[in-house]
């Protein structure tokens, strides 16, 4: 691995501050006419990276997070975020808060919180995509279902279109290797 410039070790302290390339680029001396590219460039660069991963483990070690820290505390938040909350008004003539009867619910914070709890449990990951084949089946089903109910409801719908989608639906299942 290449050594570090001086300059490149000060861009690297920089970003670690707010994790903003351009800033720390700037703060780190490079031109601050160029300061956005120089720092998308710097974070290109193998050994930068490497440095940054590096430091933020050691951060992450020092403040005692984890990735069950972080996935707890989503957690919480998500729990937080779902409880229906009294709305609280002034009550003039006792002169203390009172609930108003009204509830509120924080629907940002746990959209927010159960969007990370699924990135983080990799619910979003690329394994849970349709397969072109998949999406073809459900197509196919999907246009045999219809043709059944005109069936069902007495239209006189083209029986030759129905047999053709069974045909393909029947063919699909067999080479889905499932059976199915």
């Amino acid at each position: 691995m290449s050594k570090l410039t001086p300059k490149q070790e000060l861009f690297i302290q920089e970003y670690m501050k707010d994790l903003n390339a351009t800033q720390a680029a700037k703060r780190a001396g490079y031109s601050e006419k160029t300061a956005y590219r120089t720092g998308a460039d710097l974070l290109k660069k193998p050994q930068i990276l490497a440095r940054i991963d590096e430091m933020k483990a050691e951060r992450a070690k020092r403040n005692q997070i984890d990735a069950d820290w972080v996935l707890q505390n989503f957690i919480k938040v998500a729990q937080m975020s779902m409880k229906a909350e009294p709305v609280m008004t002034f009550d003039y003539e006792s002169k203390e808060m009172v609930e108003s009867g009204e509830y509120q619910f924080d629907s940002a914070g746990a959209n927010k919180a159960l969007e990370n709890i699924g990135k983080h449990i990799g619910f979003f990951d690329n394994k849970h995509k349709l397969t072109e084949a998949q999406i073809e089946k459900i197509k196919a089903e999907t246009e045999l279902t219809k043709e059944r109910i005109k069936l069902l409801k007495g239209g006189k719908g083209d029986t030759a279109l129905i047999a053709h989608v069974a045909e393909l639906f029947k063919a699909m299942n067999k080479g889905d290797g499932d059976g199915n």
